[in-house]
Formats: structure tokens, sequence, C-alpha cells
């Protein structure tokens, strides 16, 4: 190649001279913080207040419960908004029954059915195997009689035959 042509090539490229002062503004580069001061600005904007002494969420999705203890939760009822923030776990519905019976909607009216007959087939199934059970049980250990012993069963036996 031709030095000649390199030289002014590579002299094109620098934006001031030999002196010139090196560049000020460093590159900032995005951090993930900047997503949740956004969405706060956002929700500051759309009026959210936040709501005091909530000790349990519950959201229900078909027979999954997803339970946030003790969440941070924010309202705006006039843009339909509630924002629920903490830390989230996922439960299946017979696992907390008893405790949110008082909570349960009509939509979930189908879910607690399913939920009963399920238990009421567990029952009958444990039931009908348990007395199965105690039947082969009974097969299997010959009761005992006072006052007799299996040496003297054995002799009898061995006797009959």
């Amino acid at each position: 190649m031709n030095v000649e042509r390199l030289m002014k090539m590579a002299g094109a490229v620098r934006t001031g001279g030999k002196g010139s002062m090196r560049r000020k503004k460093k590159a900032v580069h995005k951090t993930t913080t900047t997503d949740d001061k956004r969405l706060q600005s956002t929700l500051k904007r759309i009026g959210v207040n936040t709501i005091p002494a909530i000790e349990e969420v519950n959201i229900f999705k078909d027979d999954v419960v997803i339970q946030f203890i003790n969440p941070k939760v924010q309202a705006s009822i006039a843009a339909n908004t509630w924002v629920v923030s903490g830390s989230p776990q996922t439960k299946k519905l017979e696992d907390i029954l008893p405790g949110i019976i008082n909570q349960l909607g009509p939509d979930n009216l189908d879910n607690l059915r399913k939920l009963a007959e399920q238990f009421q087939k567990q029952a009958l199934t444990t039931a009908a195997g348990a007395t199965t059970t105690q039947e082969e049980d009974d097969d299997l250990v010959p009761e005992l009689v006072p006052g007799e012993t299996f040496e003297a069963a054995a002799e009898e036996g061995q006797a009959a035959n």
C-alpha cells in the first residue's frame, strides 16, 4: 500500500490537531435502578397513594395463590391501578385454604368445589384401602387363644396329616 495514502486517511480521522484537548464528558451507562425510578415517577404522576397497615395480599390464579406477606400497597382508584410490591410466595389453594375462605369470591367457588371433590375422593380411597389392609392383616396373622401355644397347634397339625 501507498504510505502517503495511509497518512492521508489517518489524518482525516483525527478531530483536532496535534495539541487538541481531550474530551471532557464521560460516557454514562444506564443502570437497572433507572427503571425503578422511572416506574416510581410514572406512579407519582398517576397519583397513587400508599395504603398503610395491610398484612397480607392474596392473588388467586386458577389453583394457585400468589401470596404477599406485609407488602407495600399503593392505589389510584381514579386510574383503576393497584401496585403491590414485596416478596411473593406461590402456594397451592389447598395449602392455605382454612384461613382464606372468607376472601374467596364467586370466581373461586368452582375451584373450591373441585377441591372438595378431590378431598372426598381421597377420603374414600383411603378408607377403602384401610379396610382391605385390615382384612389382609386378619388373614395373615392368626389370633391367639389363651392357654394354647404355637408348638401345640403345630404338633396337632402334624398328627392330623
